[in-house]
């Protein structure tokens, strides 16, 4: 080849990601056009902010910043600092999340950040003299300091503007405006929380170097926040995915098609997700090594790391897994839902569907005959706030202990929404969680799965909360659909039957029989929730009541707030083993007792009633949405790409497998498996099981 030949070659295509990409095709004419209905879509659902509540966050934020100042120049002159080190004092305040990312909405929260001098700490002078400086602003309402979750920090509404503000204290006496919050000097001599803390900013700064197009980008994930909400998948607290999550998988999907518009990247983000074989990690970057002591992501040499469902990795130093919280029941939902939305996106692109098809909410209270109901009151609307935060960061650890104590064969699927009560005047507000077999499991008749201990280890987590005060109380309910209070519908009263879920439940119904505790096989008959109409839940408590007060939800023995006598009171014999037949109903009472497939009288019986019809044997239920079948040809990362950089070694970490229809260097994710064995799917586990194997034969 001649040198002019070679001067007149095109450069090869710039690779985004530790892969090469799946396409570089740009987008059609019907793309273009799906893309103008996509954005118009997008503006009428109002999900852009005008001018003025821009500028509104940008005054706040200057208000904080300055505030921030004063606050670290008072402590400096307070600790007798010379006159120069108080005039030079300073502190900084970065801002990350969906604000930084260009991504928020009317009314959505600021995520940010204050990094102060080494001298200034997070626990006396952060959490306490700044606290108490912002409590005593007529601006500043609902102070509310989180110290022990994983990132400190001090929840408040400045100007009815919501902040989450945290604090990193760096090892040098004076904070300069020119830091560089993306040098990685900046971690040198700090503690975890405050390296967990000043990654949020470094993360959100490397995922917009990383894409290929910021607008294509910020378009996209507007879109799938926007959905994620819609279907009940965007709480990272409650064991799914949060902003950061939505924003490094639309990350890998931009780098994966780096010349598609938004309308694309959408269609494109549910078809790789689906076909995603987890635990594979999500990486915008391969995996940054440095020898400042914070612990890194790596399955092969930490344990913890190995547990792990749905590794999301940050692209910054310390890289690390943002979606640990994920159980193996809130996977399967999220899976689900990629499902969902990915059939909606072939039929949009076929001209059967439009955009709103893909949006239509989630109908949770339709999709499962079993719930638990978590309700939780506080003496005043103040005490709830910091109350109901406490019990609401540990929902997820009910999740995780009823996976345990049944051996992952009950799901549980926690609503990420709180519902209040306005009739009732106490403060309350209650959180609910779907109840289902795990699809496909075997059913043995008299299996009973005996939930009370999962329970009452919970409440006894949720009793260590160092801030408790009387009137703080919580209380566990198992009840069943038609008992569903009315409050959580928007209009006061159940709504009917969505098409697509009645068609699901009866396409399922078909040929199926079930057996009842009489031992006579009888045709299914569909539940008929519609028919029943509004229906007054039944009460809570063994006692009635009007009102819906501390004393009531629950009795003295078995409130969390008592700290004495844990063991559930059983009204009446009839209730200790309450019936969850296969996606049958369930009795109501006030406490769990246990959750059985044993099948028993079809008859209400007061409060504690056992009703259960059996609704087949395949574990599923009325109005979920189908799981997703093995994806066995799923693709991979191109792990040689890892290898190669010495990030992981290839001492059998990895296999790979490329799915048919793409390219054969164009993998999705990488499997991590340890040599050691331990598989990944397996959660921390504790040795006491409660797990409740009857029989009625």
């Amino acid at each position: 080849m001649s040198s002019s030949e070679r001067m007149s070659s095109p450069p090869p295509p710039k690779q985004y990601g530790v892969t090469k990409p799946i396409s570089m095709a740009g987008p059609t004419e019907a793309d273009i056009q799906r893309n103008r209905e996509l954005e118009k879509f997008l503006v009428e659902a109002g999900l852009y902010e005008s001018k003025e509540e821009d500028e509104k966050r940008e005054q706040v934020l200057g208000r904080i910043r300055q505030i921030a100042k004063d606050w670290v120049k008072q402590l400096t002159r307070l600790r007798g600092y010379s006159d120069q080190m108080v005039e030079d004092a300073n502190a900084l305040i970065f801002t990350f999340g969906s604000y930084r990312l260009g991504v928020h909405g009317p009314g959505a929260d600021i995520d940010a950040l204050c990094v102060g001098p080494s001298y200034v700490s997070r626990e006396e002078d952060f959490f306490f003299i700044l606290h108490n400086i912002l409590a005593e602003m007529e601006e500043v309402t609902e102070l509310q300091p989180v110290l022990d979750a994983h990132v400190p920090v001090m929840k408040f509404k400045f100007d009815g503007l919501s902040i989450d503000l945290l604090y990193a204290s760096i090892s040098r006496l004076v904070v300069r405006e020119d830091l560089d919050i993306s040098d990685m000097s900046v971690l040198y001599d700090v503690d975890e929380p405050a390296g967990r803390s000043l990654n949020g900013c470094r993360v959100a700064d490397q995922i917009l170097k990383l894409v290929p197009n910021v607008e294509h980008f910020c378009t996209t994930l507007r879109c799938l926040k926007f959905w994620a909400k819609r279907r009940g998948v965007y709480s990272n607290v409650t064991g799914f995915l949060g902003g950061v999550n939505w924003a490094l998988l639309v990350a890998r999907v931009c780098q994966l098609y780096p010349n598609a518009v938004p309308s694309m990247l959408v269609s494109r983000f549910f078809r790789v997700y689906t076909m995603w074989r987890w635990p594979n990690p999500v990486m915008l970057c391969t995996i940054e090594e440095a020898e400042l002591g914070f612990s890194v992501w790596d399955p092969r040499k930490n344990r913890r790391d190995k547990t792990h469902h749905m590794p999301i990795i940050t692209p910054a130093y310390p890289c690390m897994n943002s979606s640990y919280n994920v159980s193996t029941s809130t996977l399967r939902v999220m899976v689900d839902q990629f499902q969902y939305g990915n059939t909606i996106c072939e039929e949009v692109e076929l001209n059967k569907a439009q955009w709103s098809a893909l949006f239509e909410p989630y109908l949770f209270f339709e999709s499962y005959r079993n719930y638990l109901q978590v309700d939780i009151v506080a003496a005043n609307a103040d005490d709830l706030l910091a109350w109901k935060g406490w019990v609401e960061s540990r929902l997820r650890q009910l999740t995780l202990m009823i996976e345990r104590d049944t051996y992952g064969k009950l799901q549980c699927h926690p609503y990420p929404h709180e519902y209040v009560d306005t009739s009732k005047p106490c403060a309350h507000c209650a959180f609910f969680m779907g109840l289902q077999r795990k699809p496909g499991e075997v059913v043995q008749e008299g299996q009973q799965f005996d939930i009370r201990g999962s329970v009452e280890e919970f409440k006894l987590s949720i009793n260590m909360y160092m801030f408790w005060k009387p009137g703080m109380e919580i209380c566990v309910s198992h009840i069943r659909r038609k008992q569903i209070p009315p409050y959580v519908f928007p209009e006061g009263y159940k709504r009917t039957r969505h098409p697509r879920l009645a068609s699901q439940q009866r396409s399922s119904e078909n040929g199926n029989e079930y057996q009842t505790g009489s031992g006579l096989k009888r045709k299914k008959d569909p539940e008929s929730v519609d028919q029943d109409g509004p229906e007054k839940r039944q009460s809570i408590s063994p006692q009635k009541q009007d009102s819906l007060s501390p004393e009531h939800l629950a009795p003295s023995s078995v409130r969390s707030g008592t700290g004495s006598n844990v063991e559930p009171v059983i009204p009446d014999k009839r209730v200790l083993n309450q019936e969850i037949a296969e996606g049958g109903d369930v009795s109501n009472s006030s406490v769990i007792t246990s959750v059985t497939s044993e099948v028993g009288s079809c008859e209400d019986v007061g409060n504690e009633s056992v009703a259960g019809s059996s609704e087949g044997n395949n574990g599923s239920v009325e109005g979920s949405n189908n799981p997703v079948s093995s994806q066995s040809d799923c693709c991979d990362a191109d792990s040689q790409s890892l290898l190669e950089n010495r990030h992981l070694d290839g001492n059998g970490a990895f296999q790979d497998r490329v799915h048919e229809e793409l390219e054969p260097n164009a993998g999705l994710g990488s499997v991590l498996q340890s040599t050691s064995g331990i598989d990944s799917e397996t959660v921390v586990q504790k040795p006491v099981m409660r797990l409740s194997l009857t029989s009625t034969a």
